[in-house]
C-alpha cells in the first residue's frame, strides 16, 4: 500500500466511521419504516470491512474477513465512487461538504487498494 501520512490517515479512518455511523443511522429510520434495507447493509458491511482493512493495513489490526466478503466489500465500494463524484463535482469548490466528500472518496479508494494489496498476500 502507498505511504500515506499520519493525518490522512486518521482522516480517512474518521470518514469511513462517520459513514458507518450515518448508514446505522440510516438503517435504523428505514428498519422502523419498513422500507427495504437490503442495499444499506450490504453499504454498511462493505464500509466496515473498508474500516478494519485500514486498520490492518496501517495497524496490523486482524480481521476475520474471508476472501469472497473482501471481494463483495471491494466491488460494493468501488460502487459508491460515481454517486459520490458527482455529488463532489456540485459541491460548492472551498465548503465544508466539499472537503467532506474528498475525504470520503480517499478513505474508499484507500480502502479498496488495502483490500487489493491483502488479496494479493
Amino acid at each position: 500500500m502507498e505511504e500515506v501520512s499520519d493525518v490522512v490517515q486518521l482522516e480517512s479512518i474518521k470518514s469511513l466511521q462517520s459513514s458507518i455511523s450515518k448508514s446505522e443511522k440510516a438503517l435504523t429510520r428505514m428498519t422502523q419504516k419498513g422500507a427495504n434495507t437490503t442495499l444499506l447493509k450490504k453499504r454498511l458491511k462493505a464500509l466496515r470491512i473498508g474500516l478494519a482493512m485500514l486498520e490492518y493495513a496501517w495497524n496490523r489490526n486482524p480481521h476475520h474477513y474471508t476472501q469472497e466478503e473482501l471481494a463483495e466489500a471491494r466491488r460494493v465500494l468501488t460502487g459508491l465512487f460515481p454517486s459520490i463524484e458527482s455529488i463532489y463535482e456540485k459541491s460548492k469548490a472551498g465548503s465544508p461538504q466539499r472537503t467532506l466528500l474528498k475525504r470520503r472518496i480517499e478513505a474508499l479508494e484507500l480502502a479498496v487498494q488495502a483490500i487489493d494489496d491483502l488479496s494479493r498476500e
